[in-house]
């Protein structure tokens, strides 16, 4: 199911690089056309690469979100709590060994 879910999140981002390639080649055709000027499209570039940056950013907190999400609903272990975990077994271990309690 994971999986799923990185290649469907993959699959958006390739779509979005695609967008963004065929408006910046859009861009350098009005350029080369006359319809802008350089500065204007530059500008525009600009400006694109600025939007996109700022896209890219939203998405991948959107995609990391929901991957929490779903390991939450799925009732999987992160790393984190994994570690938490061991930390208190080994604190109870210790804590079982100093008071000399050897059943278990």
């Amino acid at each position: 199911m994971l999986n799923v879910i990185k290649k469907s999140m993959l699959t958006g981002i390739g779509l979005a690089l695609i967008a963004k390639d065929e408006v910046e080649d859009l861009a350098k055709e009005l350029v080369n056309k006359g319809k802008m000027s350089e500065n204007e499209g530059t500008k525009f570039l600009e400006d694109l690469q600025k939007r996109y940056d700022e896209t890219q950013k939203k998405l991948e907190e959107k995609v990391q979100q929901a991957v929490k999400d779903f390991m939450k609903k799925a009732d999987v272990v992160t790393g984190d709590e994994l570690k938490g975990l061991k930390k208190e077994i080994r604190d109870l271990k210790k804590a079982i060994s100093e008071t000399g309690d050897t059943s278990k």
